[in-house]
């Protein structure tokens, strides 16, 4: 697909229209179908277009927006978490153990630390675990 900004000749508006192709825009334009939505013209033209250029800057930018966005998210889930689930720390796999296997227990959701071993074992006793990036607070 191709934009392109088209001009009328004849009421003087612009504006935008999408092709397949820019074959597909001249097949139009010679067989008389491209006409002015304003005034019905068929005096419509492409006009000077600029392209849309990214340089190193441009480039540089737009990556430190995206990666400031994927922070704030993951800030975002963190003080959620923080708020609504009991930090154990590196007692993670106990703790999961234990609420699982107590079926008396009513806790809330936990959090904290756990090797990437602690939650295969974990996954493989059926307890659901999930890992979440994690940004210490002294980087926030």
């Amino acid at each position: 697909m191709i934009k392109y900004k088209l001009g009328c000749k004849n009421c003087r508006i612009e504006f935008d229209s999408w092709f397949a192709s820019s074959n597909e825009y001249e097949k139009l334009k010679k067989r008389k179908l491209l006409n002015c939505h304003n005034c019905g013209s068929h005096s419509v033209d492409k006009t000077v277009m600029s392209p849309q250029l990214i340089n190193k800057n441009t480039s540089k930018e737009i990556s430190s927006l995206k990666f400031n966005n994927v922070k704030k998210t993951i800030q975002n889930y963190q003080k959620f978490i923080k708020d609504n689930f009991n930090y154990v720390g590196e007692n993670f796999a106990y703790e999961a153990r234990t609420i699982h296997y107590n079926k008396k227990k009513k806790s809330k959701g936990i959090y904290g630390t756990a090797s990437k071993r602690d939650i295969k074992e974990l996954r493989d006793e059926g307890i659901e675990t999930q890992m979440i990036p994690w940004i210490k607070d002294v980087d926030n």
